[in-house]
């Protein structure tokens, strides 16, 4: 091991004598730059560049939004004198639907200061108010695309002028969404309620009614009235039922005929009709156990059975009316002669059923429904390439989602075929009104200063690369030289005759005296002791 680490010094104090000052210079300024181009890069990426994540808050909500980031762990300062509270830059946007989605904040505005960076000095108030129009579009924009089931969204913002005069009304802005939603997606009330609080948090002056949010399918998004103790409040509730069972019919729809035709090609609207009559009544009933003979269970019964024969005095008296004409045959009082009783008495006691129901008729039943139903057909200037077979079976299903969702009580006799026919519209036609969406890039950008700094590295490492290539050629031609050098060359000699038997075993005993001195020794001396 101490062997190859001195070769390896030595190759390198030898690789750097051989060096001219030139290529000193040149290899020194390479590794010093080199070094400096991996220090700034970790000094860059190690660094946290803070962003704005609210501003205009109040000391309290600050406080709360503090709270809540340490809690999640989340890296935060507060700047402005408590207002603006400052996050990493790659967190924000995650941060800012999360927190949204909690109702956070109550008050202040989504910081959009960046966009005064692409301001020029010669840029005109209304090229200002475009920029940042169009800046908080992008930005909202992209915090919707966080939101799950969200592949896209287009957003458009109408921002109100402002007057001139401290007293001028101040008006409210509104805004237009439109998402590319996943297909099938079914968006919870938190995610909606979410949506609409991220929105109207991020537009200054804009409530949850100036807000409009559907997607590609023509479906909207409607924030649910929480409040039932305001006035209308009842009729806030019924509207919401009612547009919530044409929503799950639409989607049950849509998302039947897309699978068929395709997303893109079909266009569902429902319709319907709902009685929110509310009964409320309680029913007592007697019904017989045995309901054949109309007879219940006899639980106890009594006889009583009494005869009496004899003479004496009959029973008479005077009539209660005290008129004894007034009832005939009436026995007179003294009257004489035989008499007869007899007394038959029968007590029986029958338990029966006894039923007690208290009914609460539902309110939301559907009293009447229908469906409107375009179609694109396979070729959109040719309404002919659709069959009318399959038209007909796009009514055929139709025709069976009202059957089975109007409700059977509601109606006096069975809906014929004709009357199903009349609830049903199906329209074949091209869509000229289709929302179109950029293609999505699924490539995350890289910052400029990476391009930068990985081509320099990577230059600095062909020019030592090359370098060592090339000392390695030369020390290696300069190790071939030296042995060609040190090899002994041989030459043959020309005045060798052809070996002869003589001349052979010359050789052989010249080759063993060089070899085996001992041995040939010893043979001179068997040489001599024979002579």
């Amino acid at each position: 091991m101490n062997e190859r680490l001195v070769n390896f010094k030595n190759k390198i104090s030898g690789f750097w004598g051989s060096r001219s000052k030139a290529q000193k210079i040149m290899l020194a300024s390479g590794a010093i730059l080199l070094i400096a181009i991996i220090a700034i890069s970790s000094i860059f990426a190690s660094r946290t560049t803070m962003v704005p994540l609210y501003s205009n808050l109040s000391p309290a909500e600050t406080g709360s939004i503090k709270a809540n980031l340490d809690g999640r762990g989340v890296q935060s300062e507060i700047t402005d004198n408590g207002k603006t509270i400052m996050v990493p830059e790659e967190m924000v946007d995650t941060l800012k639907v999360e927190l949204a989605a909690e109702g956070i904040p109550d008050s202040g505005s989504i910081d959009y200061s960046f966009f005064s960076q692409n301001a020029g000095i010669g840029m005109t108030d209304n090229e200002f108010q475009v920029l940042k129009l169009e800046s908080m579009q992008t930005e909202l924009s992209n915090l919707i695309k966080g939101i799950e089931g969200v592949n896209d969204a287009n957003v458009m913002i109408s921002l109100p002028k402002e007057g001139v005069f401290l007293n001028d009304s101040k008006e409210e802005a509104s805004a237009s969404i439109v998402l590319s939603t996943k297909p099938g997606y079914q968006f919870e009330d938190s995610q909606i309620r979410a949506l609409y609080h991220l929105v109207s948090k991020s537009v200054p002056n804009l409530p949850t009614d100036n807000i409009v949010i559907m997607n590609q399918d023509f479906e909207y998004f409607d924030l649910k009235n929480e409040n039932k103790s305001e006035p209308g409040a009842s009729f806030a509730t019924q509207n919401e039922i009612k547009k919530e069972i044409e929503r799950d019919i639409q989607r049950q729809v849509q998302n039947m005929l897309g699978t068929l035709m395709g997303r893109d090609k079909v266009v569902v609207s429902v319709s319907a009709d709902i009685d929110f009559t509310q009964e409320n009544r309680e029913e007592n009933l007697v019904t017989p156990v045995d309901e054949e003979n109309m007879a219940g269970i006899a639980i106890s019964a009594q006889r009583i059975n009494e005869t009496y024969t004899g003479d004496g005095k009959a029973a008479a008296g005077i009539p209660q009316s005290g008129d004894p004409n007034d009832t005939t045959n009436y026995p007179s009082d003294g009257t004489t002669g035989n008499g007869n009783y007899e007394r038959k008495e029968e007590t029986i006691n029958n338990e029966v059923n006894r039923i007690k129901k208290e009914i609460v008729e539902s309110p939301y039943n559907v009293r009447d429904l229908g469906i409107q139903v375009m179609v694109e057909p396979p070729k959109p200037n040719d309404p002919n390439s659709l069959p009318q077979a399959r038209v007909d079976d796009i009514t055929k299903m139709l025709s069976s989602i009202i059957r089975t969702s109007i409700d059977k009580g509601t109606l006096q006799q069975q809906l014929t075929d004709q009357e199903i026919q009349n609830k049903i519209s199906v329209s074949v036609q091209e869509f000229n009104g289709k929302m179109a969406f950029a293609p999505q890039s699924s490539e995350a950008k890289i910052p400029l200063w990476v391009y930068i700094v990985g081509g320099v590295l990577v230059l600095a490492i062909i020019i030592l690369l090359i370098l060592f290539i090339r000392s390695r050629r030369k020390d290696q031609y300069e190790e071939e030289f030296i042995i060609e050098e040190s090899m002994p060359v041989d030459v043959p000699d020309v005045n060798n005759d052809q070996d002869t038997e003589s001349s052979l075993k010359r050789k052989q005993l010249e080759k063993l005296a060089k070899e085996k001195p001992e041995e040939f020794a010893k043979l001179l001396r068997s040489w001599i002791a024979e002579d």
